[in-house]
């Protein structure tokens, strides 16, 4: 039962896994779906020059970050609270790591 539990808490903290864009590391911000280390750079780069990120929809000031990019990862930003990781990263790397051993 112990052991149900935790895997239910494990997977329900990932459900809920978010990014805080005004405080997130550039490993953490390459978690991003379609944010690789130009764009998360591009993100630390405006937020040291600009200040913090009033909203979400701030990121689309980016340069390199446009809307295609944002709808993929809006869900999982906040502008304040604790970044808490990126599920699905992780799941696209086993994918591509099946898709080229074939």
């Amino acid at each position: 039962m112990i052991v149900l539990l935790a895997a239910l808490a494990s997977y329900v903290g990932m459900a809920f896994a978010v990014v805080n864009i005004n405080s997130a590391s550039q490993k953490q911000l390459e978690e991003l779906p379609g944010v690789g280390p130009a764009k998360a750079k591009a993100i630390i780069d405006y937020r040291k020059k600009n200040g913090a990120f009033k909203a979400t929809e701030d990121l689309k000031k980016v340069d390199g970050i446009g809307d295609a990019t944002y709808e993929k990862i809006k869900g999982e930003l906040v502008t304040s609270g604790t970044t808490t990781g990126v599920g699905k990263p992780a799941e696209k790397k086993d994918a591509d790591k099946k898709a080229s051993k074939k």
